[in-house]
């Protein structure tokens, strides 16, 4: 049996990034920032500048479009915070689709919650050497589909240029 490992390139990642809907990400830097952050788009934003001379102030209101979630707010995203952008259905409409949000805990109601907690019930059967046979079996099983999966690939002249062996 002759194991291929499958790796894709740039073109299948933006391939696979242009086809999803919803997006969801933490920190991420250079290339995916730049990505996600053009996926977002552009809002249009109020500019004022302040003009001072000798004889007179003058205040100069424009718009402006700019990144909605420029690169650099998400190549510097600390933990808990995230960006993303959801679709909507026609019958249910989402205002806010894109958005800059922080998760935040709530420390005590958080530890009350697990001190509630119900400890798991131990099943007499299941034994650590049971579990461990299941786990190699499902470890056996997922190979196996990969093989397969691989040969079938090999097989199909059509998807052969999407293996790459290393």
């Amino acid at each position: 049996m002759a194991q291929l490992k499958v790796h894709y390139g740039k073109e299948h990642a933006e391939v696979v990034l242009n086809i999803v809907v919803n997006v969801i990400s933490g920190h991420v830097a250079g290339d995916t920032a730049k990505q996600l952050s053009e996926r977002f788009g552009k809002i249009m934003q109020d500019r004022e500048s302040i003009s001072i001379n000798r004889q007179d102030t003058s205040v100069s209101r424009s718009k402006q479009l700019e990144m909605a979630i420029p690169q650099s707010k998400i190549s510097s995203l600390s933990s808990r915070e995230f960006v993303g952008m959801v679709a909507d259905n026609p019958d249910q409409k989402i205002e806010l689709k894109t958005f800059c949000a922080e998760i935040v805990n709530d420390h005590k109601t958080l530890a009350a919650e697990v001190v509630s907690y119900n400890e798991i019930p131990k099943i007499s059967n299941v034994t650590q050497k049971v579990a461990l046979e299941n786990y190699s079996q499902v470890k056996k099983d997922v190979l196996d589909i990969i093989q397969n999966e691989i040969e079938r690939m090999l097989d199909t002249p059509d998807l052969t240029d999407l293996i790459i062996s290393t």
